[in-house]
C-alpha cells in the first residue's frame, strides 16, 4: 500500500498560495471587481413619452418603443421593458420624500416595424381609492443594456364617476355642437361632492379617438376644427377633480356627425345683357369662392312676378347665350346667381335684374 506523504502536500499548498494571491491581485487590477458594463452603442435612449389614460376600470399606460441607442445607432428589437410602480397614500404624500417604487414588473418587448413607431401598453386594475400612483419604465436590449428611467407619470385614484348620458350632436356649418346630461354619482352609487369636468374625444372617419383640448366644466362643447362633409365620431368622459389630481370615469356612448356647408357663395356682379340677331348674350364677373360650382341664369317676362331658371353654367365660364327667348316679348329681364359644390348646392341671392329690349 502506498503511503501518503502529508508533509510533501503541505509544502506544495504553501508554495502555491503566493501564486494564487498574485493572480487575484492581477484580476482585480484588470477591471473585474464589478460586473462588466454594456457598451453605449447598444443601450437604448430613455423613453420620454410615457403617458396614461384613466377609466372606471383603472389605468392604461402607453409609450413608444425607442428606435435608437444613446449613440444614435438604429434599434431593430427591444428584448423587454421594466416597469416600476409606487403606491403612496394621498394624505401622507411628501413632495420632497423619495418615491418608494416596488419590485419591477418585466414586460415582453419585440421587433420594431420597418416604418413608423410601435407602441407598448400596460393596464393596471384593482387600484385602491385614496392613493397616489407613480410609474416609470425602462427598456432593455439584453442582460446589461438597460436604458435610463423614462419620464415619470403620476395620478390620484378615487372611486370614478359614472359615464355621461344622452350625448347628442347638432350639425352646423363647419362646426358640430355637442351636449350631454350632468354626472352626479360615482360608479358605486354614492353622490359626487367634488368638481366634475368633461373630456371630449373625437375620431375622424373611424380612426382612434383622441382628446380635444382640456376637460371642460360645461355640459356642451362646440367643435369648430372640422371639415364639411367629413364624418366624425365623439364621446365624452366624466373627470372628477381633486386637490392632487383628477380621476377619469366612464365613457359615454359615441355619436356620429357630419358637418355640412350651409353658407352660400356671394352673388355675381356686373351682369350685362346684349341682344344679337338670333339670341341674347348674358355675361357677368366671376365669383371668387373656393367651392364655387357655377352659376344659374334666370329670365323673367314682363308681367311675371317670379323669374324662371333657363340654364346652369359651370365654372370657369361666365357667359350664357339665350337662344330660346320668346319672339313676341318686347322686353326681357335677366338675373344670375352662384352655387357651390355642396349636395344639394347652396345658392346665393340673385343679382339685380338687367333689362333688354327685343
Amino acid at each position: 500500500m502506498m503511503k501518503f506523504d502529508w508533509s510533501t502536500m503541505a509544502k506544495r499548498v504553501f508554495l502555491s498560495l503566493p501564486a494564487a494571491l498574485i493572480l487575484l491581485t492581477a484580476l482585480g487590477g484588470c477591471g473585474f471587481k464589478t460586473l462588466p458594463v454594456a457598451p453605449q452603442a447598444v443601450v437604448p435612449v430613455p423613453i420620454t413619452d410615457l403617458r396614461y389614460e384613466l377609466s372606471e376600470k383603472g389605468v392604461s399606460l402607453y409609450w413608444n418603443y425607442p428606435i435608437e441607442t444613446v449613440t444614435g445607432e438604429d434599434i431593430l428589437e427591444i428584448d423587454s421593458f421594466v416597469l416600476y410602480r409606487a403606491v403612496v397614500p394621498a394624505d401622507s404624500y411628501c413632495d420632497t420624500c423619495p418615491i418608494p417604487f416596488g419590485k419591477p414588473i418585466v414586460l415582453p418587448g419585440g421587433a420594431l416595424p420597418g416604418e413608423g413607431r410601435k407602441t407598448a401598453t400596460y393596464e393596471a386594475t384593482l387600484l385602491r381609492p385614496g392613493n397616489l400612483y407613480f410609474f416609470k419604465v425602462r427598456s432593455k436590449r439584453g442582460w446589461l443594456a438597460e436604458s435610463a428611467d423614462s419620464n415619470l407619470v403620476s395620478f390620484i385614484w378615487q372611486i370614478p364617476p359614472t359615464a355621461p348620458t344622452d350625448l347628442t350632436a347638432e350639425v352646423k356649418d363647419s362646426a358640430i355642437s355637442l351636449s350631454w346630461q350632468p354626472v352626479t354619482i360615482h360608479i358605486d352609487g354614492t353622490l359626487i361632492s367634488e368638481l366634475v369636468k368633461y373630456q371630449v374625444s373625437r375620431s375622424v372617419g373611424g380612426a382612434p379617438f383622441e382628446n380635444i383640448g382640456e376637460p371642460v366644466a360645461d355640459r356642451n362643447f362646440v367643435d369648430t376644427a372640422v371639415t364639411n362633409s367629413r364624418k366624425y365620431f365623439y364621446r365624452v368622459q366624466a373627470v372628477a377633480v381633486y386637490d392632487k389630481g383628477t380621476v377619469g370615469g366612464g365613457l359615454s356612448e359615441s355619436v356620429e356627425a357630419t358637418p355640412v356647408d350651409q353658407t352660400a357663395p356671394g352673388p355675381p356682379t356686373g351682369v350685362k345683357a346684349v341682344r344679337t340677331a338670333s339670341s341674347v348674350k348674358i355675361f357677368w364677373n366671376p365669383v371668387q369662392e373656393k367651392d364655387l360650382k357655377g352659376y344659374r341664369v334666370y329670365r323673367r317676362l314682363p308681367g311675371n312676378s317670379a323669374p324662371v331658371m333657363v340654364s346652369e353654367v359651370s365654372v370657369p365660364y361666365t357667359l350664357y347665350e339665350d337662344r330660346s327667348a320668346p319672339a313676341n316679348a318686347t322686353r326681357l329681364f335677366y338675373s344670375v346667381s352662384s352655387i357651390d359644390r355642396s349636395d344639394p348646392p347652396n345658392e346665393s341671392i340673385s343679382s339685380p335684374e338687367v333689362m333688354i329690349k327685343m
